[in-house]
């Protein structure tokens, strides 16, 4: 029975991390279709976590029923969650692709299931075994594969330090997330979307971040959208809903094989970019999402731990 229940748990798990994994895969390509007509980073970032936060409120005061403590009691968490694996993430990457390839950063971010394997083995002594490790190396093979890295583009030192802290954030994320016994989910990320959200908009307020916007129609594939209905998808279904399932699924998978299950939002943005900005796929990048879905396959087998 132990069995049964364990292993529903894990697959319940994976659906939400894939659900997880395919709604932030979709931001980027709903925010390039708003930035293609005025719109600055910073400012669609900003929008889409206040709205996500807005969205989430009244559930988690539903979900809270009244016990506020809980809140106060893990504040200095959700500060911390706030700033790292939401405004600190989102800033660090885009002042990370400022200075260098998206590709290059983006596989600096998702480095982040390694740092989440190292920060579990010095800190509580989980030594990775032979199928984690194999895993991982796959896994970042084919994510190289899928950024399309091959070309050799040059290093900016500042990028490549911006890019770390953004990983630093990812890393935090998926720690944070796993947690048993802290914030119900939906709470835990309402409030630390409320404080990255204030953060980012903060740091708008005072110059540090361009904010920019328009009310222009938007682009995609041919088809023409007001502006509202990508800033409601990226709110809602790339921050509220990414946000909300992947918090859950980390805490039934655990950070380590959640960490490496989000690989794959790579390979949805690959896909929800072909389809609405028209930007096709190679070979070679299919082949790496091949080599990314193995490597989480060999890492799951090799996770017959409780979650961390």
């Amino acid at each position: 029975m132990t069995t049964l229940t364990h292993d529903s748990t894990r697959t319940a798990g994976l659906g939400f991390a894939f659900a997880s994994a395919a709604s932030f895969g979709l931001s980027g390509s709903l925010a390039r279709g708003l930035m293609d007509v005025g719109w600055s980073s910073a400012a669609a970032v900003s929008v889409r976590i206040l709205l996500a936060a807005a969205v989430l409120a009244p559930l988690a005061v539903v979900q809270l029923r009244g016990r506020w403590d809980l809140l106060l009691r893990d504040l200095p968490l959700v500060g911390v969650y706030g700033l790292l694996a939401v405004a600190g993430c989102q800033l660090a990457f885009f002042n990370a692709v400022e200075r260098m390839p998206v590709g290059v950063a983006l596989l600096v971010e998702y480095m982040s299931p390694v740092a989440v394997v190292a920060w579990l083995w010095l800190t509580r002594g989980q030594r990775p075994g032979p199928r984690t490790v194999a895993g991982a190396l796959l896994a970042l093979l084919g994510l190289a594969l899928v950024l399309d890295l091959a070309s050799g583009a040059a290093v900016d030192g500042i990028g490549l330090i911006w890019a770390f802290g953004a990983m630093v954030g990812v890393t935090a994320y998926f720690l944070i997330s796993a947690q048993e016994g802290g914030l119900p989910p939906v709470v835990l990320a309402a409030a630390g979307l409320t404080v990255g959200g204030t953060v980012l908009v903060a740091l708008g307020a005072i110059g540090v971040l361009p904010f920019a916007a328009t009310t222009a129609a938007v682009h995609f594939g041919g088809v023409t959208v007001a502006w509202w209905l990508p800033v409601l998808g990226l709110g809602v279904v790339t921050a509220a809903l990414a946000y909300v399932t992947g918090i859950a699924a980390t805490r039934r998978l655990g950070s380590r094989l959640a960490s490496f299950v989000a690989l794959t939002e790579v390979l949805a943005a690959l896909a929800f970019a072909w389809v609405l900005l028209g930007q096709a796929p190679r070979t070679v990048q299919l082949l790496g999402g091949a080599l990314v879905l193995l490597g989480v396959v060999i890492v799951k087998s090799g996770e017959r731990s409780a979650p961390a």
